[in-house]
């Protein structure tokens, strides 16, 4: 087959190599992702609760290994409009996988959002996401390599994909009504700019819902915030898209 002109890279993660983590090490991975909720419980009105904490399956790239969670605050709070709302915090705990003894290097992101699934009946996805990484193509052509985990909220979902432009570059099992993704995003430089869906498709591979991960910006909007020096960044607010 000749080039081609846009070629995005597809399948960059490792698939899970293990289950639902349980026991001593998933209440050390709580832990990390109760610490890094616990710089943004002012700001939400309450700690997370560790009992709700939701893991998705895990992902790996870039040499270290990417467990998606969400969990409720401790505590309603009152929003600004008097309203009483149970806040979501949401990210992921990382580590280095060791061929031998435990897992190490491990670290945490997370943020929260007061707009949730249960009160948004029509969504068919719950989904979050966040940049780790970026992806580089000649000139000044790239694009974010992003996590992406969500919650079917239709019935017989049984598989996700993540698009760019018609092109499936990512795929994952719905395991236990969950599923983990992992695909460039927010793709520049080829002509126009493009970003994510994702798809739900049943066991006949009939597509049952589907969801852009963002709206797309104003071409006058300037890009929010700035990539951290480890190139992993904040979970993005745009969790829980509807």
């Amino acid at each position: 087959m000749p080039p081609i002109n846009r070629p995005f890279p597809r399948f960059v993660a490792d698939p899970p190599q293990e289950g639902s983590p349980y026991g001593r090490w998933a209440e050390r991975l709580a832990a990390e992702f109760s610490r890094a909720c616990a710089e943004h419980a002012d700001e939400a009105g309450a700690q997370l609760d560790e009992e709700s904490v939701k893991w998705f399956p895990e992902r790996a790239w870039g040499g270290r290994v990417y467990l998606p969670a969400t969990g409720r605050a401790s505590e309603p709070t009152t929003g600004e409009d008097g309203e009483s709302a149970v806040v979501e915090f949401f990210g992921w705990v990382s580590f280095e996988r060791s061929d031998e003894g435990e897992p190490r290097a491990l670290r945490a992101k997370a943020d929260f959002t007061d707009v949730t699934a249960a009160d948004n009946p029509d969504w068919q996805i719950d989904l979050n996401d966040a940049v780790i990484g970026s992806w580089h193509a000649g000139g000044d052509r790239g694009g974010d390599i992003t996590l992406v985990w969500g919650l079917p909220l239709v019935r017989g979902a049984a598989a996700a994909t993540a698009e760019l432009d018609g092109q499936v570059v990512d795929q994952a099992a719905v395991a236990e009504g969950r599923f983990t993704l992992v695909a460039v995003d927010a793709v520049h430089g080829f002509v126009d700019d493009l970003y994510l869906e994702v798809k739900l498709w049943d066991r006949r591979l009939r597509e049952v819902a589907t969801e852009s991960l963002y709206e797309e910006p104003d071409e006058e909007e300037e890009p929010e915030g700035e990539e951290e020096p480890d190139g992993e960044e904040e979970p993005d607010g745009r969790g829980g898209s509807g």
